[in-house]
């Protein structure tokens, strides 16, 4: 899963006394940028297996730091004792942690079994990237409808408000076909190349950039400040 990841970041930074949009926007794919950092660094490893999934080649065949249960609950934590450290309420701390946590749960969903519990033994995964037409439809629902509750409840100060938030949202969806419209490699490729982990970090830089523009021009209910991370 990738921009359905951030459904949980727009809902949660339309909630009172929250994170707003940016942080929330790191919550949602921390863990994930922690995998493809360890990635380039040799701590986790990823291959590139045509065929693997329908919809992915990623080969996520090691990665029991980042996308254990109980490792995602570790990143979790670690956030929530970060903004408790940095003055956050323990209402933003756990909603943020909360953010981080679902992507364990949301990666559940499409792929194929590859997440473990405690970083060994059985792999789970529902594998829907081996079903484009009911994997595409849930990522692109969940997304639209965070969204739309995020739109509903904030209020734009002046056009640049609305033009931010349709641009965030523009470039997520172009990212999202960008991802399942690139082909498959013909061959296994392992290790992936550098430049698989690099392209990700870049996009989730670039979408957090967005989503701290965007919260700068909007409000929750009727203009007063959500709380800061």
């Amino acid at each position: 899963m990738f921009i359905g990841h951030y459904a949980p970041a727009f809902v949660a930074a339309a909630l009172p006394r929250s994170s707003r949009l940016g942080p929330l926007f790191v919550a949602a794919q921390l863990v994930d940028i922690a995998y493809f950092l360890f990635v380039l660094l040799g701590i986790e490893r990823m291959r590139l297996t045509p065929g693997l999934t329908a919809m992915n080649a990623g080969d996520f065949w090691y990665m029991p730091y980042t996308h254990s249960l109980i490792g995602s609950a570790g990143f979790a934590a670690a956030w929530a004792i970060v903004v408790r450290m940095t003055g956050g309420s323990w209402r933003v701390a756990w909603i943020g942690a909360a953010v981080v946590a679902s992507h364990w749960w949301l990666d559940w969903l499409v792929h194929a079994p590859d997440l473990t519990l405690l970083g060994v033994g059985r792999r789970h995964g529902l594998a829907l990237w081996n079903r484009p037409m009911v994997a595409m439809p849930l990522e692109l629902g969940l997304t639209a409808l965070a969204v739309t509750f995020y739109a509903s409840r904030t209020r734009a100060h002046g056009l640049a408000g609305q033009m931010m938030l349709a641009l965030l949202v523009s470039i997520l969806v172009t990212l999202q076909l960008i991802d399942w419209l690139t082909p498959q490699p013909a061959n296994m490729i392992d290790p992936a190349p550098a430049t698989v982990p690099l392209t990700a970090l870049a996009a989730y830089t670039l979408l957090a950039l967005l989503a701290f523009a965007t919260q700068h021009w909007r409000r929750i209910g009727g203009g007063n400040a959500a709380a800061m991370l």
